[in-house]
């Protein structure tokens, strides 16, 4: 795949401040910390708010998982065609992914942001936890046995009914293989079917997260009017403690694997400097994926590995997004005094695996992703999703930078390995001795 005919991306119309999305989730914060201070009774009252965002949240979070999954997977190519390079391709994703996964675990447990808040679980609606009492017996009873018998859903559609997430990534990773391995036009048409039909769920998500302003500020004001304003510390915390985790993690980790190929990562991160803070402004790494791509090509990476790692990496390689599951899972069992076995922590590791794929470059997505990773951990109450949404608006830009970084990290490094980089040429774009023209066609 050749991007050299992709248009470059046309400047949106600015408009109103107030009309934007992150300006009204910080009115909403100020608002339900203002509240919360002056009259807690009233701010305490507008839980309702935060629980009905979570309901929405709630109805919609199996089938967005079960198409991202099964479209990820059919779109990763036939192996057999795409060769060593879709092998090592996904072979890399996986371990990075694992290594930021772990990274979050790691990161939480050793200054543990979430502790001190002393969320009372109590406090929430029995009805909202049927789901996840229903999946604790499920998974509690039995032994492992049980555990394994209960994962195949007795027909995908209860699966899907029950919102029992587990199930559905069982489906749905049977479906995506199945859908990968019959190819051709069949296969085409309905990994195009797939992907309409995650389309309008995504639409659909979008509708819904333009009523988050509303339930952060229940969250926040509820938060603060029944534990104090100090639980804020906890929430800034939480965003300190990614951005710490993601630039260790490029600096360090993606660092480590660019010295590998031979090449330097500050000089890397300078050469994509301009698309990086385009990034870091949006939260959004679909605004420079063209001049990504061609930038990647003009610094000496052969366009056919461009073409495969890119797309591939953007549903496949979300290292900082990993970072953030594993993180927050964690924050939002300390903040609830919620102990987590070595099994539960198992247990996020494997199901955010398949969480983390397809979850990029739409509103919302990480709020759902994180859903359906506390559906299958549920001894962790549902209050810690509406914690962490009042701040992750902050997270979602630190979010964004590093999963571009490591999807062109591993680009390169790919390129690398399999003798399709012009290293000379990488080296002296990178040095800035050779100059290069990324509106070129």
């Amino acid at each position: 795949m050749s991007t050299a005919a992709l248009a470059p991306s046309v400047p949106v119309a600015s408009r109103p401040v107030y009309k934007s999305l992150f300006f009204q989730v910080v009115v909403a914060l100020v608002l339900g910390i203002a509240l919360g201070m002056t009259v807690p009774d009233f701010a305490i009252g507008l839980k309702i708010l935060s629980d009905a965002f979570l309901k929405l949240i709630s109805m919609i979070v199996a089938p967005i998982v079960f198409c991202v999954v099964v479209h990820g997977i059919a779109g990763a190519g036939d192996l057999k065609k795409v060769g060593r390079v879709g092998v090592k391709a996904l072979v890399y994703f996986e371990v990075m992914t694992t290594v930021a996964l772990a990274i979050g675990i790691v990161l939480a447990y050793v200054f543990g942001p979430g502790h001190g808040m002393n969320i009372n679980p109590s406090t929430l609606d029995p009805k909202s936890l049927s789901t996840y009492a229903d999946n604790a017996h499920k998974l509690q009873g039995g032994g492992i046995g049980s555990f394994l018998m209960n994962v195949i859903p007795t027909t995908s559609i209860d699966a899907l009914a029950r919102n029992d997430v587990l199930q559905v990534l069982f489906f749905a990773i049977l479906f995506g293989v199945a859908l990968a391995l019959v190819g051709g036009e069949k296969g085409e048409k309905v990994t195009a079917l797939i992907d309409a039909v995650a389309t309008v769920l995504f639409k659909a998500m979008g509708l819904i997260v333009r009523v988050a302003p509303l339930g952060v500020l229940g969250a926040v004001a509820y938060t603060v009017g029944r534990y104090g304003v100090g639980s804020l510390k906890q929430l800034v915390s939480l965003v300190v403690l990614f951005y710490v985790a993601v630039a260790l993690f490029v600096l360090v980790v993606l660092g480590l694997v660019m010295r590998l190929a031979g090449l330097n990562i500050l000089k890397f991160l300078a050469y994509l400097r301009e698309e990086l803070t385009i990034v870091l402004a949006t939260a959004s790494s679909d605004a420079v994926l063209p001049q990504i791509m061609r930038k990647l090509e003009r610094m000496g990476v052969k366009d056919s590995v461009v073409g495969l790692v890119v797309p591939t990496g953007y549903s496949f390689n979300l290292d900082a997004f990993s970072i953030y599951l594993t993180l927050a899972v964690v924050f939002i069992a300390q903040a609830t005094n919620t102990p987590l076995s070595f099994g539960d922590l198992l247990l996020v590791l494997g199901v955010s695996l398949v969480t983390s794929k397809g979850a990029h470059g739409v509103p919302g997505s990480a709020i759902v992703i994180l859903a359906a990773t506390l559906n299958a951990v549920p001894s962790i109450p549902a209050i810690g999703l509406v914690l962490v949404l009042s701040v992750d608006w902050f997270i979602g830009m630190a979010r964004a930078l590093g999963n571009l970084i490591g999807n062109c990290v591993a680009t390169v490094v790919i390129a690398a390995w399999e003798k399709d980089l012009d290293h000379a040429k990488a080296e002296r774009v990178l040095d800035g001795t050779e100059q290069v023209d990324v509106a070129a066609g």
